[in-house]
């Protein structure tokens, strides 16, 4: 945060009065007619003695020093609270791993189309471009070159989860009447890939039945389809707290033990639409970065 501080006043420097002699001139009064008289003294002003050179130059070279000394300070005083935080030296704060996403935005409507979840959208469609929904990439990411935020295919989309698993869903998406499917993906500098796809049926009921007969996201004992390579889930709580009006949320992490790299995954409905976010990483999935992508992502949505 930029704070602007009111300009510094600089002090003035002493003011000089010049006082020159005052010379009054009293000439000889003559007169035409009795005794003469004689002519007054004429008055001369004594002029007031100067200050010695040395002491105004003393005077000058102090002012001056105020005046730089004060310009210093109030630019060093402006400088320091113009900067972050953390670009302060002995203030900065230890970051908790979160990415720096670009600044958020819904997209554009058509005309005369409401947003989902608010009066006159009854059916709670997403009448806005379904690949503008897709979260960005955070910065310093790199693109996944087979998902630039476009539209994929089912088959790319299934290839997410076991083989065993494909061949069902697949005859599901083709009952439930799948309108498209966007997809972006990134890998970040530590490693973590994402990977994000928007499912959009053509009604709220073919979405929920999609989530919840065919990948049972809600069951107690987690989905029935699983991401290819994982054989055990555990839950993920923080789902409670994402508190997104006329979304569901429902998280899980790969369980213990696993392989080279442990998965995490989401999935939101919000109305038409389905998300599915995956976090895959060498050694462990961090925490703090993936339930920011799903929070972020379900705000979008929501």
């Amino acid at each position: 945060m930029t704070v602007t501080e009111q300009p510094t006043e600089q002090p003035k420097g002493p003011e000089k009065a010049t006082a020159g002699p005052e010379t009054v001139a009293a000439g000889p009064e003559t007169t035409t007619a009795g005794p003469t008289v004689a002519a007054a003294e004429p008055t001369v002003a004594v002029p007031a003695p100067r200050r010695p050179r040395r002491v105004l130059w003393a005077v000058a070279r102090w002012t001056a020093a105020v005046v730089v000394c004060g310009g210093v300070g109030a630019g060093a005083a402006m400088g320091i609270t113009a900067l972050d935080r953390n670009d302060v030296p002995g203030l900065a704060t230890e970051s908790d791993g979160r990415w720096d996403y670009p600044e958020l935005r819904l997209p554009a409507l058509p005309v005369d189309r409401p947003r989902p979840f608010t009066d006159g959208n009854e059916g709670e469609i997403h009448y806005a471009d379904l690949r503008e929904l897709l979260l960005p990439a955070p910065a310093g990411a790199t693109p996944d070159p087979k998902l630039k935020g476009g539209f994929v295919s089912t088959d790319a989309y299934l290839s997410l989860y076991a083989k065993e698993s494909r061949g069902e869903l697949k005859e599901h998406l083709a009952d439930s009447t799948l309108r498209h499917i966007a997809a972006r993906g990134w890998t970040t500098p530590d490693g973590t890939r994402t990977s994000i796809h928007l499912l959009r049926f053509s009604s709220v009921a073919y979405a929920e039945a999609f989530k919840d007969t065919s990948l049972q996201a809600d069951a107690a004992d987690g989905p029935k389809a699983l991401p290819d390579g994982v054989e055990a889930l555990v839950m993920e709580n923080f789902a409670d707290d994402v508190d997104v009006a006329d979304t569901s949320l429902y998280a899980y992490a790969e369980k213990k033990p696993y392989g080279p790299e442990r998965v995490r995954w989401a999935y939101i409905q919000a109305g038409d639409t389905l998300a599915l976010i995956t976090q895959a990483r060498a050694g462990e999935a961090l925490v703090v970065p993936f339930q920011q992508t799903v929070t972020l992502q379900n705000q979008l949505l929501g």
